[in-house]
């Protein structure tokens, strides 16, 4: 699908991911964003993008946001904590927009999608681990739903008039990240350079991808990938420890802490101590990244100082 000269509606489209992708198509495109502020900002909204604040769980906010002018919906939208303290409320949320908006897609004749899920859907699977692993066996909520709306949306490709593009995404990392790992760390060692606590034994090791990279990805495969439902995975060939994380960011701030870790193989319940994603499937579409996933940290540090 060519991007361009497109009514793109995005959702979730104020949140960090979501506002660099508004970013890159208002150039060539008339961009949406509906977004209700519990991920994002509506400052990180690009000017050029028109705005529609609401709660996508609302049938209504979906219908005034998805209309028959629509070609495109992106659909990035979601509670996206994994250690939530609601895991139900995510649950039934995070179900209800994605079936929200498949429901007024085909009610309007709106027939292309992307659907942004996650590496969480494979859990604690052998590494690199290719789209079409199995058996797919999250352990975290937030892996469960994001498996249980990959599954709506795969029904609606197979079943009725969509095309669909979906993105399992390793750690996306860049300006506007927050909640996350590198802006943490950044934090801690402004509060107190000396002293850094790390979640877990600090050997947790996983992929990570810059956020420039991860749009461009997602660019291209809409573009070149033309089957009535795709998946891809988002990531690098890389991995980067924890430890290693907090080397950088400490070397990126010119300080030298000791390091205190909480214990244990992981940093909190339903995290997947190890993931690398198999790329081999995008790479062979034509596109691979160019960034190591430690380039995308130290890169992401320097960020997120000039940023925070």
């Amino acid at each position: 699908m060519n991007l361009q000269e497109k009514r793109i509606v995005v959702l979730g489209g104020a949140g960090f991911i979501g506002s660099h992708l508004v970013d890159r198509l208002v150039a060539d495109n008339d961009v949406l964003v509906v977004d209700d502020g519990s991920n994002g900002h509506s400052e990180w909204v690009h000017d050029d993008a028109d705005f529609l604040g609401g709660d996508l769980t609302d049938a209504a906010v979906v219908a005034d946001a998805i209309t028959p002018e629509t070609d495109l919906v992106v659909h990035l939208a979601a509670s996206k904590l994994v250690d939530t303290d609601t895991p139900r409320r995510q649950f039934d949320d995070n179900s209800e927009i994605t079936y929200n908006v498949l429901e007024r897609m085909d009610a309007v004749g709106v027939e292309k999608l992307v659907f942004t899920s996650s590496s969480t859907v494979y859990g604690e699977a052998p590494r690199p681990t290719p789209e079409d692993y199995a058996p797919l066996e999250p352990i975290s909520v937030y892996g469960a739903t994001k498996l249980a709306e990959e599954s709506l949306v795969s029904t609606y490709a197979h079943s009725h008039d969509l095309q669909s593009w979906v993105f399992r995404f390793a750690n996306i990392v860049g300006p506007r990240l927050r909640g996350a790992v590198i802006p943490d760390f950044v934090e801690k060692l402004r509060e107190d350079p000396d002293s850094l606590t790390i979640l877990g034994d600090g050997r947790q090791e996983k992929s990570y991808m810059h956020v420039s990279e991860c749009i461009d990805a997602m660019s291209y495969a809409v573009e070149h990938a033309d089957a009535d439902h795709n998946v891809f995975n988002l990531g690098t060939r890389t991995t980067t420890s924890v430890d290693r994380i907090a080397d950088i960011v400490a070397d990126e701030m010119g300080v030298d802490p000791d390091y205190e870790h909480t214990g244990g193989d992981r940093g909190w319940t339903g995290d997947v101590p190890r993931m690398r994603l198999s790329i081999e499937k995008l790479a062979g579409l034509g596109w691979e990244p160019e960034q190591s996933s430690d380039d995308a940290v130290r890169q992401s540090a320097r960020e997120l100082l000039a940023e925070l």
